[in-house]
């Protein structure tokens, strides 16, 4: 109606109004774009303050491509932009540096690239296309730097993950008067700390909002106990959320439910996850997938799978990242009953086809020891991901269900397939080569590496330490960790083992002198070499070495296995029975003993078949009867690699 007046009028001729109408048009987004051009179409000679409103507001729509082409006009009417233009065109420049350095030659060449608007527009430009040099360049060419310049510098750090120069500027802001900090200032700050942990740094900031009366803003207050949090001091971000009572939002519950998790306070953080409809507020998307996740991660995956029932029952979606840690908490402890229920809901979803949940998947199977259904899962994709994450879980898998030809068939096959290897793959396969004995191969893939530009890491010659140790050449395996310029524990742990099975005295005494040096808490140095002794019969030492665990105060940690059944075609009228089995399960490499008594609901009075299937995590006892009944026992080992026994 205005428009129409304004044309029945004759003022939409007048520059001014013309100018007016087409920002109007402008702002009212999308659906009007087309009509504030028309408009400006019209205007028979514009300026500069019109064709900036047409730039300014394709780039705040988001169309970059229109705004730069409208800047180019500039030419044609022989006018000459100034900061405003180059402000406008960097506001929607987040494309790549290309562009954002051609709007810089422009803003050098009509003179206005120190200009603190333009400026600051450039140093967020350059952020953004991940060039902090250049950021850094054009920040410190600033004469005169506002707060908001220097909010948009630290933003910038953050985003690059430059925290310590956070601090640098922020100490520069508070020796000019002028540079004010504000609560993004403070946020910014906050976030640093939380990012280097710098509890140090953090107490500083809070004496400093104390003092300028900024604690209980909300932003602040939940930047600062996330701080607090991510440094381990819950007590005080809890505190700090106690303080906050009166004006706390949903972010600040989720950040101190986080908090709580991130340090291990699950009951903490289940009261939290409680106490919110109390307050008046509804868990979103983000308060569920904090706490699956923290659960999840925190080696409780009963708890989590309560919580992603009760979170499907409000209808809220599921996060790929909670998935993946339900996933990874069933693999941890062999859930394979849970870990199937998460399989079919990312199928039921379609969330099937996204690499990151299938390589849980697999990874989930493998540690359940079903390599044939991790394989199902793998063998989904037609075409083969690139990536090559889902292929190294493949080859581990194999390897730690013993499997180790078809972990060298996945590794043929991916090189067929054209996906480049990386560092980890190597230690996969490695590590397959080691628990096989296959030292020639070992030294193969090892060669392999150069082709593909790798340099072996101290990982992959742990590896091979392995290898050589297990094969027995012990003292090629000690030549070559005298190489290594850092030697984790688990490297000298597996070869000190490797000198009790070969009885091996002196390397292991020295093994055993380095491991009590570097942890003189761990008793298992002690152990392996009291064996190393016993076998050589030197009773002596063995005493001596017990007098002296019993001098430290260190004792043997028991090891265990952990038993889930499953029971197949139960008819529940039966009534219950025991499965006694016996030490006659004389596995390879241990005396299995004497399980005692299984009880389960299955009906079998005898046992005609037994089958034992071992592997180096995972041991699957199936007992079947002759009319088809069984019940299936899953082992979750962490002692020895037993072979398969049929009794």
């Amino acid at each position: 109606m205005l428009h129409a007046h304004l044309t029945k009028t004759g003022f939409n001729s007048d520059i001014y109004t013309a100018t007016a109408l087409t920002d109007m048009y402008m702002k009212f987004k999308f659906q009007f774009l087309d009509n504030a051009l028309k408009v400006f179409d019209e205007i028979t000679e514009p300026n500069t303050t019109s064709i900036n409103v047409i730039v300014s507001g394709y780039s705040q729509n988001g169309c970059y491509k229109k705004a730069f082409d409208v800047f180019k006009r500039f030419s044609e009417y022989k006018l000459r932009p100034d900061s405003v233009t180059i402000a406008s065109l960097l506001s929607g420049c987040d494309i790549s540096v290309k562009d954002g350095s051609q709007v810089h030659c422009w803003a050098v060449k009509i003179g206005v690239e120190t200009d603190v608007y333009v400026a600051t527009s450039l140093v967020t430009v350059y952020f953004n296309c991940k060039q902090p040099l250049t950021a850094s360049f054009v920040f410190e060419r600033i004469s005169f730097k506002t707060v908001a310049c220097c909010n948009a510098f630290l933003t910038g750090l953050l985003q690059n993950r430059i925290p310590e120069r956070v601090f640098k500027v922020f100490k520069q802001m508070l020796q000019r008067s002028a540079h004010e900090p504000n609560v993004v200032t403070f946020v910014s700050v906050l976030s640093a700390c939380s990012d280097i942990k710098s509890l140090k740094f953090g107490l500083q900031i809070h004496g400093l909002l104390v003092k300028v009366n900024l604690v209980l803003d909300l932003l602040v207050g939940t930047a600062l106990l996330d701080m607090y949090s991510k440094c381990g001091y819950w007590h005080r971000a809890y505190d700090v959320f106690k303080e906050l009572r009166d004006i706390r939002s949903l972010i600040t519950w989720n950040s101190m439910i986080s908090g709580m998790m991130l340090n291990g306070e699950c009951e903490s953080a289940i009261s939290l996850f409680m106490m919110l409809e109390s307050n008046g507020l509804k868990p979103d998307s983000a308060t569920w997938n904090i706490m699956i996740n923290g659960l999840s991660n925190l080696g409780k995956p009963d708890e989590a799978f309560l919580i992603f029932r009760k979170m499907q029952s409000t209808g809220e979606p599921v996060s790929t990242k909670s998935l993946t840690s339900l996933l990874s908490a069933c693999a941890s402890v062999s859930s394979l009953t849970s870990g199937k229920e998460i399989h079919g809901y990312v199928i039921r979803t379609n969330m099937n086809k996204d690499d990151i949940l299938t390589t849980a998947v697999i990874n989930m199977y493998m540690k359940c020891g079903r390599s044939s259904w991790a394989f199902s899962v793998f063998d989904q994709f037609e075409i083969k991901p690139r990536d090559p994450v889902i292929w190294n879980t493949m080859i581990s898998g194999y390897g730690r269900n013993g499997e180790s030809e078809a972990a060298f068939d996945m590794f043929e096959w991916m090189q067929k397939e054209n996906v480049k290897p990386n560092s980890t793959t190597f230690s996969c396969i490695l590590s397959v080569c080691s628990h096989t004995g296959k030292v020639e191969k070992g030294l193969e893939f090892l060669r392999l590496m150069k082709r593909y530009n790798l340099v072996p890491t101290s990982e992959h010659y742990a590896c091979l330490i392995d290898l050589l140790g297990r094969s027995g050449k012990i003292d090629e395996a000690w030549g070559l960790l005298a190489t290594i310029p850092e030697v984790s524990g688990s490297v000298l742990d597996s070869l000190i083992g490797a000198c009790n099975f070969h009885s091996d005295v002196k390397t292991g005494e020295e093994i055993a002198r380095l491991l009590v040096d570097s942890d003189p808490e761990n008793p298992i140095p002690f152990v392996i070499l009291s064996n190393i002794y016993a076998r050589e019969g030197r009773w002596k030492d063995v005493e001596d070495l017990r007098d002296e665990m019993d001098r430290k105060g260190l004792k043997k940690i028991s090891g265990f296995s952990s038993l889930s059944v499953q029971m197949e075609r139960v008819d529940p009228s039966e009534g219950l029975c025991c499965i006694a089995v016996k030490s006659a399960l004389a596995l390879k490499g241990a005396n299995f003993g004497d399980t005692g008594c299984l009880i389960c609901g299955c009906g079998i009075e005898s046992v005609e078949h037994l089958a034992v299937t071992c592997t180096l995590f995972q041991r699957v006892v199936e007992v079947e009867e002759g009319d088809g009944s069984g019940v299936l026992f899953d082992f979750v080992e962490n002692m020895e690699c037993y072979e398969r026994v049929d009794l």
